[in-house]
């Protein structure tokens, strides 16, 4: 499914503007299934598991992970801690080994999780860009009304979202349907993303971006600009010949 598919699909079900200082800079999407193509696409495979320290080496798209409290890289689940999210409808393609699919099911390779705030004051995972995007994409796992991922550029907050506005029941479902694509495009560029939670925990993989914004919802297709154009053009034309005859 391309990325301006995936789009559309999604917002036919959860389409959302930002709250906060900059009230119109994020948009969203989110579905059960389906992943973005013709982006950017990381899992974080080459992470070291229970690696949470500034050790970490930078991933091969460039992201830069740095974990504070009780984040950090997990594989499999931790009762009451962590959960991994879970693999349906497609969300998992483009994301396996050299660029393969994952199979259906819970995921078996690393992924991040925020911890909790109620077990580290500090708990929370960034992920420092390679540079400016306008667009990102990530598997979030069994979402959780108080899951909260904030947009900075710079030290500039842009905007946040929370897992209340991407699920309709926000319960920590660790089955498929507990699992979103979540897809986030914004009028301001941002390099810095931080995840945090109330609680045990937010967990999340396969992320994408890209730098340039997608095409925004609505907007006519090139062709569609180009005859658009074009009968400028000829109107433009018409009114000389009246004009000279």
């Amino acid at each position: 499914m391309s990325f301006r598919s995936l789009l559309r699909a999604g917002a036919a079900v959860f389409v959302f503007a930002a709250t906060g200082a900059q009230a119109s800079s994020l948009t969203w999407t989110s579905s059960v299934g389906g992943a973005p193509t013709g982006v950017v696409l990381e899992n974080f495979d080459t992470l070291a598991v229970n690696g949470a320290s500034a050790s970490q080496p930078l991933t091969p798209t460039g992201i830069k992970v740095q974990f504070a409290g009780t984040a950090g890289v997990v594989q499999g689940g931790l009762s009451g801690r962590y959960a991994p999210p879970s693999l349906s409808g497609g969300n998992g393609a483009g994301f396996g080994a050299g660029g393969g699919d994952q199979a259906n099911g819970a995921n078996t390779t690393p992924y991040l999780t925020t911890g909790s705030l109620t077990g580290g004051a500090a708990s929370a995972m960034t992920l420092i860009m390679p540079f400016e995007v306008k667009y990102f994409g990530l598997l979030w796992g069994s979402v959780d009304a108080y899951n909260t991922l904030s947009f900075f550029d710079g030290d500039t907050l842009v905007g946040r979202i929370t897992g209340g506005q991407v699920a309709t029941l926000p319960n920590g479902d660790q089955g498929p349907g507990g699992t979103r694509y979540v897809n986030v495009t914004s009028t301001t560029a941002f390099d810095r993303i931080v995840a945090t939670s109330n609680g045990w925990a937010f967990e999340f993989d396969n992320v994408a971006f890209n730098i340039a914004p997608p095409p925004a919802l609505g907007v006519p297709e090139p062709g569609t600009l180009a005859l658009l154009g074009a009968g400028l053009v000829g109107l433009g034309m018409a009114r000389r010949r009246r004009a000279t005859a």
